[in-house]
């Protein structure tokens, strides 16, 4: 495997990870000879038609550059694909530069993993058994979760958290390594 294959599957796989990839979309049949060097990410949404029906787009979103803005990481490329009507008749091609929010997963902590084994316990005449305990405590970060943020943010003080603008200089650098002739 070539050191811009590697890359390309690294490049996929950050973006997969950050939900920029459709659901259910399916991919296109490998062509080696067309392939280009930052990979397109399939997309599909609707639309009504003239007629009142639904149309259907089917294209791709090829991301050039990211960036952060307020603390949310983007995602800047050309969306490019074809619009069909509801009768299956293609309406026209699309291809238009477009800046869209990147989705980043919802993280979660975990606090406290406390496993305690089995336990007797005689205080003068009261007998307490307790077999084994697990203890699992996680913490849930997303707008909203005051206390889930507050941990999650405790939990990883230490840790290096680049944020979005140092991801985004970190993505842009992959798409320039991808791009280099």
């Amino acid at each position: 495997m070539t050191y811009r294959q590697r890359l390309s599957i690294i490049v996929v796989t950050v973006l997969a990870m950050l939900g920029l990839t459709a659901a259910g979309a399916t991919a296109a049949p490998r062509n080696p000879a067309a392939e280009q060097t930052v990979p397109a990410i399939p997309i599909t949404g609707s639309f009504t038609d003239a007629t009142g029906g639904a149309g259907a787009f089917a294209g791709s979103f090829t991301p050039t550059r990211f960036s952060a803005q307020d603390g949310q990481l983007l995602a800047s490329g050309t969306v490019t694909g074809t619009l069909t009507d509801a009768s299956g008749e293609t309406l026209g091609a699309v291809t238009r530069t477009a800046t869209v929010p990147v989705a980043v997963a919802q993280a979660t902590c975990r606090v406290l993993d406390l496993t305690l084994g089995p336990l007797h316990l005689d205080l003068l005449g009261l007998v307490v058994d307790l077999n084994q305990v697990h203890l699992t405590i996680t913490a849930e970060s997303a707008p909203g979760n005051l206390l889930g943020n507050l941990l999650c943010a405790i939990t990883h003080l230490l840790d290096q958290n680049p944020g979005a603008g140092a991801l985004a200089a970190i993505l842009n650098a992959l798409l320039a390594l991808l791009n280099r002739s």
